[in-house]
Parts: C-alpha cells; sequence; structure tokens
C-alpha cells in the first residue's frame, strides 16, 4: 500500500467525472483520491426524497464507481444515522485511508451548508485541509450583487447582471480526472456494499424512462442543443410536444453540471449569450433562473427553514382540508389539465415546467392549501427533486417569494389548457376517462362516468383569495 499522502472527495450531487472541480482539482495533487458517498437516513428523511430520485442515484453510483474504478479511484460507499455523524464519519475514513485533505463541491441550503462547515472544522482541527468548489451554479452565490452590494430580489435584474459577469468569465469545463498511480487503488475498507446502500429507504426504478450516467445525460444534452433548443422558446410551453430538455433530472444528481449546459446552449447560439436564436436564449434564460434559485438559498436563508420570503404572507389564512389535498394529490380534482399533470408526476416522476405553475397555482389560490405541503408532495415525487428550484417555483406560484406573481394574477387552468394542449392531446393520454370527449369538451367536461366534477369554482374561489391577500397588502410590505 502507498504510504505517500491521498486526497478524499466526497461526492454529493455531483456524480460524473467531467466537470466536477473537486474530483479534477484533487487528482491534481499528484498523490492518489479516494472518492467517498455518504447516504445520510437522516437526510433522506428530513429533506422528503422521492423514491425515484433515491434509486435514480443508486444506479448513478453504480456507472460512477466502475467508470472511477477505470481510473483507479476506490469509491466508498458510506451510511450514517445521524447528519451530526457525518464529519466524524468522513474524519475516520480519511485517516484510514491516509489522505491529508478534504475536498468537495458546494451545496447551498441551510442544511447542507451547516453540515459543510462541520466538516470543514473538524478536518482544520485535526490539522488536514479542506477546499470547497462550486459546480452547482455557473456563478457562486455572493457573486452577483446590485449597485449597494445587495442580493437580488428581482429575476431581471439579477439576470441582467448575471449575463454581465458571465460573459465575462473562462466557462470551459474541467475534463475528466486522468488515470492515478495503481498504488493508489485500494482501500482498506470499501464501506456498505452498493446492493445494501440503499436496501433501508424505499426505491422505485424509473430506468426505461430516466437511464443514469453521465454519458446518458450528455447524449441528452447533445440531442436537445443540436435539435429542439431552436425551437424550445415556441414548443416549451406545450405538454404534449417534446419541447423541452427534461434534462433536470440528470442536473439534480449532477451527473450533468449547468457550465456543460450552458457551453452547449452558446455552441447552439454561435456564441451569443444575450440574443440571437430565439429559443437558444430563452433555455440560457432558464439557466439563470436556476442559479438564482441557489442564489436565494443562501441570501435568504429563512426559505430553508419552511418560511415565506415575504414575511407578510405568513399570515395569510391558508385552509386545511386533507380530502381536497389526496384528491389534488391524486389527479381526482375535476380539472382536467391538473389531473393530468398530477397522473404524469405519479407516473414518471417528472412534470412538465409549464404545469407545475398551473398545479401549485391551482392548489394555492383556488383550493387555498398551504404551498409547504405542495412543495412537500413535489420532493416525495420529484425525480428531479432541488430544493432550491422546487421551493422557488412553489413560493412564485404562492405569491410569498423573491420575484413572486403578483397575487391578482392566478392562472386559470382550464384557460391554460385551451391554450397549451389545444386538442387535448395530453389530457387524453393522462386522463382516458376523457379520451373520447370531442375537443372543445375536454378542456370543460360533461358529466363523464368515472371522472370527478371540478372540486371548486374556479372564479369564485379566484376572487376569495385575492380579495384575501388584499387584506395582507394593507400591511407593512417586506419590499420584496
Amino acid at each position: 500500500m502507498n504510504t505517500h499522502n491521498r486526497t478524499l472527495v466526497w461526492l454529493r450531487n455531483d456524480l460524473r467525472l467531467r466537470d466536477n472541480p473537486a474530483l479534477f482539482h484533487a487528482s491534481q495533487t499528484g498523490q492518489g483520491v479516494v472518492a467517498v458517498y455518504v447516504l445520510c437516513e437522516e437526510f433522506v428523511q428530513r429533506h422528503v426524497m422521492a423514491p425515484a430520485r433515491l434509486d435514480f442515484i443508486r444506479r448513478h453510483l453504480t456507472l460512477l464507481s466502475a467508470e472511477l474504478a477505470e481510473l483507479n479511484i476506490p469509491l466508498v460507499l458510506l451510511r450514517e444515522h445521524k447528519a451530526m455523524g457525518i464529519p466524524d464519519k468522513l474524519l475516520s475514513l480519511a485517516r484510514r485511508e491516509n489522505c491529508d485533505g478534504i475536498y468537495f463541491n458546494a451545496e447551498y441550503p441551510l442544511d447542507e451548508l451547516n453540515r459543510d462547515r462541520a466538516v470543514a472544522d473538524l478536518f482544520q482541527d485535526s490539522g488536514m485541509h479542506f477546499k470547497r468548489f462550486h459546480d452547482r451554479v455557473i456563478l457562486p452565490p455572493g457573486h452577483v450583487r446590485n449597485g449597494q452590494g445587495e442580493p437580488y430580489k428581482v429575476f431581471t435584474a439579477f439576470k441582467r447582471r448575471w449575463l454581465q459577469l458571465a460573459s465575462e468569465r473562462p466557462m470551459d469545463p474541467h475534463p475528466a480526472p486522468p488515470v492515478q498511480p495503481e498504488d493508489t487503488a485500494r482501500v482498506h475498507d470499501a464501506g456498505v456494499p452498493l446492493n445494501k446502500l440503499f436496501d433501508q429507504t424505499a426505491l422505485r426504478d424509473l430506468s426505461e424512462l430516466w437511464p443514469a450516467g453521465e454519458e446518458e445525460a450528455l447524449q441528452r444534452l447533445a440531442d436537445f442543443t443540436e435539435e429542439r433548443i431552436h425551437r424550445y422558446q415556441q414548443d416549451r410551453d406545450f405538454p404534449a410536444l417534446a419541447g423541452t430538455s427534461e434534462l433536470s433530472p440528470y442536473l439534480a444528481v449532477g451527473s450533468l453540471s449547468p457550465r456543460q449546459c450552458l457551453n452547449a446552449a452558446l455552441r447552439a447560439n454561435r456564441g451569443q449569450w444575450d440574443g440571437g436564436n430565439p429559443g437558444a436564449e430563452t433555455w440560457i434564460g432558464e439557466l439563470v433562473w436556476r442559479d438564482f434559485y441557489q442564489h436565494v438559498s443562501v441570501d435568504f436563508p429563512e426559505v430553508c427553514k419552511h418560511k415565506a420570503l415575504q414575511r407578510h404572507t405568513e399570515a395569510f389564512p391558508w385552509r386545511w382540508d386533507e380530502d381536497d389535498l389526496n384528491d389534488w394529490r391524486r389527479g381526482r380534482t375535476g380539472i382536467p389539465i391538473v389531473d393530468a399533470a398530477m397522473r404524469q408526476l405519479a407516473q414518471t416522476g417528472w412534470m412538465h415546467n409549464r404545469l407545475r405553475m398551473v398545479v401549485a397555482m391551482f392548489l394555492t389560490k383556488n383550493l387555498r392549501i398551504d404551498w409547504r405541503l405542495g412543495e412537500a408532495w413535489f420532493m416525495s415525487q420529484l425525480i428531479d427533486g432541488d430544493f432550491a428550484a422546487n421551493n422557488g417555483g412553489w413560493q412564485w406560484s404562492a405569491s410569498t417569494g423573491t420575484d413572486a406573481a403578483p397575487y391578482f394574477r392566478i392562472f386559470n387552468p382550464v384557460t391554460q389548457s385551451e391554450r397549451f394542449d389545444p386538442e387535448g392531446t395530453f389530457i387524453r393520454k393522462y386522463v382516458p376517462e376523457l379520451k373520447d370527449l370531442p375537443r372543445k369538451q375536454v378542456h370543460r367536461p360533461p358529466p363523464v362516468a368515472g371522472y370527478p366534477r371540478p372540486m371548486v369554482d374556479l372564479k369564485a374561489s379566484r376572487k376569495e383569495t385575492i380579495e384575501l391577500f388584499k387584506q395582507l397588502n394593507q400591511g407593512p410590505n417586506d419590499d420584496a
């Protein structure tokens, strides 16, 4: 066994070889690398991770372990019951495997930040070093500020500054790490076998819809940016079309980096950041949105504590109705586009982005049920569950967050359906009870055997919600 020091690389939501800053820089030290993945049962329970997402991670680890082995980088798998036990577990591994420090890529929600600080402090107190890199964003939190040095609360202004800063920086992705010395490839203890690592968690195999792996992610990125990106602006709002990238699951587990996405989009747009092809420009804007919500989770940590960013909205009188909530979850609301979207989520672990806004507004503005219940349900079902993006989307829809939709702007789900699924193709796919209805009826169906009547009057519930928000806005505003 080589007695030279090695570097420990702690993998989390960065399950790839290419453009992995922590892995790349560790491989450049010239002393060998040991990779580690820790499954923390408390984190899984506390942060509501979907069984489909956990299985997606499991399948990625299977492939990544073999790919790392070809580079003489062992992958150690650990399981820890409590989050507070992670630092000691990593330090013990580092000592056992003769590592003199730990490298990892940053994660931004508050619990993850606190966990990482505890690890960094323990390693430093033990005479070892740590290095933290940024890979979940294109520009790190804290780097995009207004003229007063404050974080942005409005996306349009954030995007303008983001484009200015990002276009001035090198954006070349890191290559995969080189092959490491053979004598650094062994470990004293490989930890928990992969086939046992997840045996205490619920798993859902959606491999036919979502194959795992870095190669799959890169191929999907190439397919999208070579073809569909040019029609993205026209097609992205129509759920019956393959108009979106469907890359979010791969970004969520980190088999694809946002910087790789940006580079592919820039190539498709002939190097232009703003302007050029409308589809590519719009998709680059979506990458900026993704950065924005990651920044929000750092700049406004209250959103990580189940709090509304606009504090005055905490006084909103949300309803508690378990039957209504369950009907929404099961896609039994009697509003066809809402039910189709919720059934898409149940069947595929994914939902079209426009429909995420439609069903969120229906829950919060028509049923008047607390956005936090919807947020948690999404995380329990989504294969692409990402706290920052999910929280940001739900608070936008509920008019409680940064850059929130004005409380009086409430999507009418039937109007959305008629506009973005005009032939009812998407509805018929996921709500087969309505498959025989003519186009004009599928959005507002007459009584149909086996299908519920609308659970709420859209017009009356909209009016009631607006009045309740008006009463809130008579109080102090948070200037959000």
